[in-house]
């Protein structure tokens, strides 16, 4: 084979063509593009409102790239020696042949972890029946004695304390302390859980703190302490952080409350409707008794009246006996009566207290918040898949466009008619010829 034939079946690339290929077979081989986690360095933010920068970890780096639009999404501002995950989009920039990402979202890499850690043991203690409803406990009317699983230094349990002692002073309340923050936290709050239980004195345990990032909050998102929860041979509250604030500890408990607050009013009654309630039934039963004895001493006189009547002494007498008889005979029936009926008002406002409006719409008012804040985050996740479709759209057009073809280094030429030119033959010698490129145009003359 001679050297002319070898050279004329050699494939002969430009540097430009050469990346050009290589691009499209990077873009190609990752269509959708990858995750990827790394330490950023050389974080740059000109003027144009893009950011660039590299993402390292310990034996390798990578340029990046964010556009202004993906940037101006991000909630926090990206500095050098933050630790992130990014989602981005395999390329090469072809101008100086290098490779490259171009990230269209970004997040603080332990917050996206503890999200994900959460969700997961989210959906595997749910699998379980650790959430389900029907083996929520209710809460007792009158708790005699309320443990409160807690720090002893923190602003919630100060807020518990005036709660429950305003609301209901006769509850017996015991601060269980334990850290509710930090890597010894969890084993701790468990094991106060399971001892509390298992100790026989407490009618209702309260499990709570103040809030916090979802770091702060993340003792009540262990297992140990759901599973301990769970395991409580009494009712158990959970009021961890704010109302927006969820935790697996919310889910397993046989009730959540928004706050601490919130929480210390749903255990115990307010004194002062007890005391309004308790006076109406005071006089309810006054009153009964008042009709009732005045009922009897108009039969009284009746008797009395024909007894005076007959006036035989002897009946006089038998019958002054039999009523008085009957006289002591209806006071100890009133009494027992009225024994009968406080009981009764006892036991029915007993049930009333337990089957309080409030104690049902409470847990409809957290349903009810939990499906809008699912409905909000099915809306993003739904908006977050247009944009990114419409964003696949716009790329696959931008590659038939006839403007990504001049992109790519071809051009079109215009005669002095505007018209195209499509053969040489169609300018003469001398004509002005105008050139559109892929960024801007230049006037040529055709010399021969």
């Amino acid at each position: 084979m001679s050297a002319s034939d070898e050279s004329a079946r050699r494939e002969i690339f430009t540097p430009s063509g050469l990346n050009r290929l290589v691009r499209d077979l990077l873009e190609d081989a990752l269509p959708m593009g990858v995750w990827i986690e790394g330490e950023l360095s050389n974080v740059a933010r000109p003027a144009s409102g893009h950011v660039y920068f590299t993402l390292k970890d310990a034996s390798a780096q990578v340029r990046c790239a964010m556009f202004r639009t993906a940037a101006s999404r991000l909630r926090f501002r990206p500095t050098d020696g933050m630790h992130v995950l990014m989602r981005a989009k395999v390329g090469l920039y072809e101008a100086r042949g290098e490779f490259q990402l171009v990230a269209d979202h970004m997040e603080p890499a332990g917050e996206g972890a503890l999200q994900r850690e959460f969700e997961q043991l989210k959906a595997r203690l749910g699998a379980e029946g650790l959430f389900d409803a029907d083996r929520k406990r209710e809460l007792p009317a009158f708790p005699a004695r309320i443990g409160v699983v807690t720090s002893p230094s923190g602003a919630a349990v100060r807020d518990v304390i005036s709660v429950l002692g305003r609301r209901c002073p006769l509850a017996e309340v015991e601060i269980l302390p334990v850290p509710v923050q930090g890597r010894e936290a969890p084993p701790l709050i468990a094991a106060m859980l399971r001892s509390a239980s298992a100790s026989g004195r407490y009618d209702v345990l309260l499990v709570t703190r103040g809030g916090g990032s979802l770091e702060d909050l993340w003792a009540f998102n262990d297992e140990a302490v759901a599973r301990a929860i769970h395991a409580s041979a009494v009712p158990v509250v959970s009021a961890v952080g704010h109302e927006v604030d969820f935790t697996i500890a919310d889910f397993v408990a046989d009730l959540r409350a928004a706050t601490p607050s919130a929480a210390a009013e749903l255990l115990v009654p307010d004194r002062n409707d007890l005391e309004r309630r308790l006076d109406r039934l005071r006089q309810r039963m006054a009153t009964v008794m008042s009709r009732r004895l005045q009922a009897a001493a108009q039969r009284a006189d009746q008797a009395q009246t024909r007894l005076n009547a007959q006036r035989p002494q002897a009946r006089l007498a038998r019958d002054a006996q039999r009523l008085a008889s009957l006289r002591r005979r209806l006071e100890l029936s009133i009494d027992q009566s009225n024994r009968l009926r406080r009981a009764s008002l006892d036991r029915l406002q007993a049930r009333l207290g337990a089957h309080h409006p409030r104690l049902r719409l409470t847990p409809s008012h957290l349903r009810l918040a939990e499906l809008r804040k699912r409905l909000a985050d099915g809306m993003a996740r739904r908006i977050e898949r247009d944009r990114a479709r419409l964003a696949q759209q716009a790329r696959t057009m931008h590659a038939v466009s006839p403007l990504a073809t001049l992109e790519r280094g071809y051009a079109i030429v215009f005669d002095q008619r505007d018209a195209v030119v499509r053969r040489a033959t169609d300018v003469a010698v001398g004509d002005r010829l105008r050139v559109m490129l892929g960024e801007g145009e230049i006037r040529v003359r055709r010399e021969d």
